[in-house]
Parts: C-alpha cells; sequence; structure tokens
C-alpha cells in the first residue's frame, strides 16, 4: 500500500515571470499560501523587472 499522495493531487501555482505551472514542496510546507515564484531565479527576475 503506498504512502503519503500523489504527486497529480498536489496543489499548484504559476509562476508570473516564467509561466510555468509549479506544485506544491515539502518545503513550502509552513508558508505555501506565501509562495509566489517557482524558483530563486524567478524571484530575482520578477523583482527587478
Amino acid at each position: 500500500m503506498p504512502r503519503g499522495v500523489a504527486k497529480a493531487d498536489l496543489p499548484e501555482k504559476t509562476c508570473p515571470v516564467c509561466q510555468r505551472p509549479f506544485a506544491w514542496r515539502k518545503k513550502w510546507e509552513r508558508d505555501w499560501d506565501e509562495v509566489v515564484y517557482c524558483s530563486e531565479r524567478c524571484r530575482r527576475t520578477g523583482k527587478a523587472g
């Protein structure tokens, strides 16, 4: 019997910089509502542009 949640069932958001979807990650568990960008690179690009 598999444990956990299937990847297809995880919540997703779209990055406003690269327009790609990104899924929930364990390290974002506490602040998923505040996560906006998919990566550090997009975060830096988004704030500059």
